[in-house]
């Protein structure tokens, strides 16, 4: 079994009468990629500042490769990177003196510095770009600068803070690569993020975390086959809207139906695993006399699991 390197106990921070983290309890093994999903407002950050001794809990602690964030908060901060979800970068220095600046933080010797820099600059495709300006650098450039700065002194654990935050889609596929990429050399991530592909695609594990409480834990595929079921989604015609109560009981009138969601025209259906039970349904409609503008059969996603263990969808006004 791979050993933790990260264990969190009981770990909580209040603000005021605001628990912001309440009780986490997490086992992070060497060489993950684990991820931290949920909406704004969760407790991701949170948890990330405390982790790596920027935030003092409430209550609880946590240990990274055996040191404890109280007690030995200097001992943790040599074992870790951090790339937060603001800006860090200074516009008028280059990449290259960003680099350069790390590496004094951190104390490294000059010949270390300098066979870092290089590594770097070239894991994160930077090298061409390395004597201009920051301020020139675009929304993905600087990203990965950023992590490029925060593994200059080779840390054993990365926490990364909503790593593609507002970066086009091009962007954001080069910095999965990167992260993947440092998983390769048995580096332990751990990230945050409110994004549902982005939490499928890369983390080996995730906890859905909402309000300030771990929600579920596992993998992206146990967490979707932990529903036991398919996912039927359609819309109804204009002119069948105001049936909407009808098509609720017709709906529970089947036995393959487990749960019946309902917005609007749209209806969302989770099913046992029975991909005729598509046949049936639109059997039974046409029957009834209802128009379907459109219907679609899938296995569940993680939106699907997030809706059915958090009660609400990820982002909702």
């Amino acid at each position: 079994m791979t050993p933790a390197v990260i264990e969190i106990e009981d770990l909580s921070r209040t603000f005021g009468e605001l628990k912001a983290v309440d009780g986490l309890n997490l086992s992070i093994a060497a060489g993950e990629i684990f991820g931290l999903l949920g909406p704004n407002g969760a407790g991701k950050t949170t948890t990330l500042k405390m982790l790596t001794t920027l935030l003092r809990p409430t209550r609880g602690t946590a240990r990274i490769l055996g040191y404890d964030i109280l007690a030995q908060p200097v001992e943790v901060r040599r074992q870790i990177g951090y790339i937060p979800q603001e800006r860090t970068l200074d516009r008028y220095l280059t990449g290259r003196e960003h680099l350069r600046l790390f590496a004094d933080l951190y104390h490294l010797p000059p010949k270390v510095a300098r066979e870092r820099e290089t590594f770097l600059l070239d894991l994160v495709d930077l090298t061409d770009k390395a004597d201009g300006e920051t301020r020139s650098y675009s929304g993905g450039m600087k990203k990965r600068l950023e992590i490029a700065c925060g593994l200059m002194h080779h840390p054993k654990v990365l926490f990364l803070d909503e790593p593609t935050l507002g970066l086009d889609i091009q962007s954001r596929s080069r910095v999965w690569d990167h992260i993947r990429d440092l998983r390769k050399t048995g580096m332990t991530v751990v990230l945050t993020t409110n994004y549902l592909d982005e939490a499928d695609l890369l983390c080996d594990r995730l906890t859905i975390i909402d309000g300030g409480k771990v929600v579920i834990t596992g993998t992206p595929g146990r967490l979707r086959q932990s529903l036991e079921g398919d996912i039927v989604w359609f819309r109804l015609e204009e002119g069948s809207a105001g049936r909407g109560e009808e098509v609720s009981a017709l709906l529970s009138s089947f036995p393959f139906v487990r749960n019946v969601r309902r917005e609007d025209r749209a209806f969302h259906v989770r099913i046992a695993p029975n991909e005729p039970a598509l046949a049936d349904l639109i059997r039974e409609f046409h029957k009834a006399g209802l128009g379907l503008e459109a219907i679609r059969y899938q296995h569940p996603t993680l939106e699907e699991v997030f809706i059915h263990y958090a009660g609400h969808r990820i982002r909702e006004e």
